[in-house]
């Protein structure tokens, strides 16, 4: 599905199918220099189980034209125009990574859109190595190695894909190397920058979730308890013998706690 937003083409995977009023709808955001891809499993389960599914491509990403957002608040107030455009009034917004800042930041600037949010791999604030920063600014393949070292754990460097014929760590170094220069840079450097999430999750009234990997060296569950500390009445989970990139290393317990925030009980 294609949506026009801030006037240019915005791709939405939806499952070829139209936003249907009388459902629930999910939205999906994907972390930095990614795209709607990541949320395939979890896209698919949700419009088997009868919800609307909206999994983003943001701004200068897979499939949507333009240039990257400058910024987390730039990419809360582009999803909120996005559901305007949809037809869609409110949404369990799901967030991974960068991605995961932009969801809490569109709950929190537009509350009338979160029916719930579901944070993976989050921190409040989210700093970035300069190494890093660096690397991604001068558009170098170290850069990419970082993340792909970093984002997962020592487990899943070796193997053990819960989707056979898989290769985790490959797969996300070629979603990365997909990116058009200077996108991995803006999005980290969104990141970077970020100051006011906590401050943002503070007005979070909506039911939260914080999935969190036990062994996330990017994003370690320590510094996600500020953002649960924040968030009225929020929970987390975490799991063990998982990094960073969740939805590629442990698919099957990320959907089932996904299920358990997203579906009413």
């Amino acid at each position: 599905m294609k949506l026009q937003v801030q006037n240019r083409a915005a791709y939405v995977f939806s499952g070829g199918r139209a936003v249907d009023a009388g459902k629930s709808t999910v939205v999906f955001i994907h972390g930095a220099a990614m795209d709607h891809t990541v949320w395939i499993l979890p896209a698919r389960y949700f419009i088997r189980h009868g919800f609307n599914v909206l999994a983003v491509d943001l701004p200068g990403h897979g499939r949507s034209e333009g240039e990257p957002l400058a910024g987390i608040t730039a990419m809360a107030d582009w999803i909120a125009e996005l559901l305007d455009m949809a037809g869609v009034g409110e949404a369990a917004l799901v967030g991974h990574s960068m991605g995961s800042l932009a969801a809490l930041e569109t709950a929190a600037r537009h509350p009338r859109l979160a029916r719930s949010l579901t944070l993976l791999g989050t921190a409040c604030p989210m700093p970035v190595a300069e190494r890093l920063l660096t690397a991604a600014r001068d558009n170098r393949h170290d850069a990419i190695d970082m993340l792909t070292l970093w984002g997962y754990s020592r487990r899943a460097q070796q193997g053990g894909s819960e989707t056979p014929g898989m290769w985790m760590v490959a797969g996300t170094m070629r979603l990365l190397e997909r990116a058009a220069p200077g996108v991995l840079f803006a999005d980290l450097n969104a990141c970077n920058e970020y100051r006011h999430g906590l401050a943002s999750a503070a007005k979070v009234r909506c039911p939260t979730l914080l999935i969190l990997g036990k062994d996330d060296v990017m994003t370690p569950p320590r510094r996600a308890m500020d953002v649960q500390r924040a968030i009225p009445d929020a929970r987390a989970v975490v799991l063990e013998n998982c990094g960073h990139t969740m939805t590629a290393e442990q698919p099957d317990r990320v959907l089932d706690a996904l299920a358990a925030n997203v579906i009413p009980q």
